[in-house]
């Protein structure tokens, strides 16, 4: 597949400079050994990295316990505390007065934060949050634009041992009352509004929309930061002013030192059924492999780079790459507020150049939408002070990657391409920089102590080829379950084969190198005229094409097969005609059979997806059959894209 694009192993090593000797993992041959320490003794490696990379009040004496599986837990029986991981540590290492948050609002002003103020400020709002009632176990739900209050008050969560639960700022009141509600928070974090594309996006009163249409809510207090500065409506004795409160809380807070299972944060994602599921992440396990991708798979020098993760608190890419990941590590994350093409695509370069970013990290949907502002505006900008950039989410095609690595890098940079998901808590599958060859457009190769495979629909292994990409391991960041809901996590990730692997619905290839190229979801399955087709097996037919950059296929109902097949492809360049459209017809059924042949292609110019990098397919499944689209769509990257699409 590809072939024109590919080239071999040998070839794309010119895509990296010479070894860095303050790599991480600095060569292929540090790699493999890690990998065969874990063949020869899988709990013992975790036990050492863990003793080694965390700071625990009580050390572990179990690494990981499989009684209760697939409810694994690990590091049950030790107990730490987050906060003083990625806080008190690094004081006491005596790097109080590094810089832990760069932070730049959109409108330009911006601020420094070393980490004895980070300190101090997330000692006042813990001991705030404690005097509104909040103790360890208690949920918070945060909605916030991205300012450094957002990360203090995760920050003081973890202080207290209370559980946080991030919403994104860009939600709607409906979809943030479903998360309070079924969180049962206690109190909420907000900003009267935040900066996003040149004027204020309001958020407090969808947080007052939100608990007025909420009956039976136990939430007591929302927390209200200004930012903002627009009107907002007032409860008094419910709501409190940040500022206010944090003034009269005592600078020091005594961290609550929890279990290493003790749960950190609930993250809702997106469910085949529509309703969110409440992601539950443990403390020891995440923060481990948060520190420890930080470090091998962005070989991140605490003392000198400045990492920019460009994505939001409100996904989980923003929680462990933005803020855990860095802060764990005693290094400097920047944390922006806004659009990063407000007030133009030069404006994320800037930020680059002004703050002398080194590891620059966003997703493949924000590369192609900088490719398409042009490569004139980043050559406006020094940007020499990169060493390295990344991908996240979904699957980067390889001219995206190309683009990214000769405009962006400078033809220098490697690329980090990561495969992973709010369920694994850190990056799986990628390339170690420096280190591993690359493949333009593939994730690569497994992360150490990473058992990834690709079977087929019977579990068996497939050495070369597509399939289901599954986890036969558990691994410390792991999440423990679905909040409430057990058997929802049974049925959502281990029934597909009968708990003998963690199966999240995506789909893969390796080739003969043993290169994973990840496919996207195996969110369906099709029954046409009785035939059961994968959705993705038709996908990876379609951008097998050389004119096929994207395809997402979805069923619409047809009164002789029971399902039709509907493709929606993005060409790679150039527009679509009928003549293509046979064109790729006559090549799906090539390589799979007349039964997969699509009775509708679309073309598009883009596919909806959530800023997460996912397809939304429901909305795909309601155009391509001709319903009204209902559902909320807060999530969507791009709206136009929606329009566009019902409009063709």
């Amino acid at each position: 597949m590809r072939d024109a694009i590919m080239t071999s192993l040998e070839e794309n090593r010119r895509f990296f400079p010479p070894e860095n000797p303050q790599a991480n993992i600095a060569s292929m041959e540090q790699y493999r050994e890690l990998c065969r320490q874990f063949e020869q003794d899988r709990e013992g490696t975790w036990r050492k990295l863990a003793l080694t990379h965390l700071a625990w009040q009580e050390p572990f004496t179990r690494v990981l316990n499989r009684d209760k599986a697939p409810f694994f837990t690990w590091f049950e029986d030790g107990r730490l505390n987050v906060s003083v991981n990625c806080l008190d540590r690094h004081i006491e290492a005596g790097l109080g007065e590094r810089t832990a948050i760069i932070w730049e609002g959109e409108p330009g002003d911006v601020r420094r934060i070393s980490y004895r103020e980070l300190h101090e400020q997330v000692c006042r709002a813990a001991g705030a949050m404690r005097e509104l009632g909040i103790e360890a176990g208690d949920r918070v739900v945060i909605y916030m634009p991205m300012i450094p209050e957002a990360a203090i008050a995760m920050l003081a969560c973890t202080r207290i041992g209370a559980v946080h639960s991030v919403v994104f700022g860009a939600f709607s009141a409906q979809a943030l009352r479903e998360r309070i509600a079924d969180a049962g928070a206690k109190l909420v974090v907000t900003a009267d509004g935040g900066w996003r594309r040149g004027s204020v996006h309001a958020l407090k009163p969808h947080v007052d929309e939100a608990l007025e249409g909420l009956e039976g809510h136990t939430v007591k207090h929302v927390l209200v930061v200004r930012r903002g500065g627009n009107e907002i409506g007032w409860r008094p004795g419910r709501d409190i002013e940040w500022d206010e409160a944090l003034a009269v809380a005592p600078s020091r807070c005594d961290p609550v030192v929890v279990s290493a299972e003790h749960p950190l944060f609930i993250l809702y994602t997106s469910g085949s059924t529509g309703k969110p599921k409440g992601i539950l992440h443990a403390s020891g396990g995440y923060l481990l492999w948060a520190r420890l991708t930080m470090l091998w798979t962005f070989d991140f020098q605490p003392a000198s780079d400045v990492f920019w993760c460009t994505a939001d608190i409100g996904w989980i890419t923003g929680h462990t790459y933005a803020i855990y990941g860095p802060l764990a590590c005693g290094g400097t994350t920047l944390m922006y507020e806004g659009v990063p093409t407000q007030p133009d695509p030069g404006r994320l370069w800037s930020i680059c150049e002004r703050h002398g970013v080194t590891i620059f990290y966003t997703a493949p949907t924000a590369i192609r939408a900088l490719i398409k502002a042009g490569d004139e505006w980043p050559a406006r900008y020094d940007l020499s002070a990169l060493r390295l950039l990344g991908t996240v989410g979904e699957p980067i095609n390889p001219e995206a990657w190309m683009w990214y690595h000769r405009v962006i890098g400078g033809g220098r940079c490697p690329i980090v391409d990561t495969w992973w998901q709010t369920e694994t808590g850190g990056h799986m599958i990628a390339p170690l920089p420096f280190a591993t060859p690359t493949k333009p457009g593939s994730a690569c190769l497994p992360l150490p102590g990473i058992e990834v495979d690709i079977v087929d629909h019977d579990g068996l292994t497939i050495l070369e080829g597509g399939g289901m990409l599954v986890i036969r391991e558990p691994w410390p960041s792991m999440l423990r379950g679905i909040w409430g809901d057990p058997s929802r996590y049974v049925e959502t990730y281990w029934s597909k084969f009968d708990g003998r692997f963690y199966f999240a619905g995506d789909g893969a290839r390796r080739d003969e190198d043993g290169y994973f190229w990840i496919m996207g979801r195996i969110d369906d399955v099709l029954n046409v005229s009785g035939h059961r087709l994968g959705t993705m097996e038709i996908e990876s037919a379609l951008v097998a094409h050389e004119r096929v950059a994207e395809a997402a296929v979805v069923g619409r109902p047809d009164p002789i097969k029971g399902e039709a097949i509907c493709a929606f492809v993005v060409l790679r360049q150039g527009e679509g005609d009928e003549a293509l459209k046979q064109e790729l017809r006559a090549h799906v059924a090539r390589i799979i059979g007349p039964i997969a042949k699509p009775d509708d292609i679309r073309f598009a110019e883009a596919l909806p997806k959530t800023r997460s990098g996912k397809i939304m397919r429901r909305l795909l499944r309601d155009i391509a059959a001709g319903r009204n689209i209902a559902q909320d769509m807060s999530t969507l990257e791009d709206k136009e894209v929606i329009r566009r699409l019902m409009e063709g």
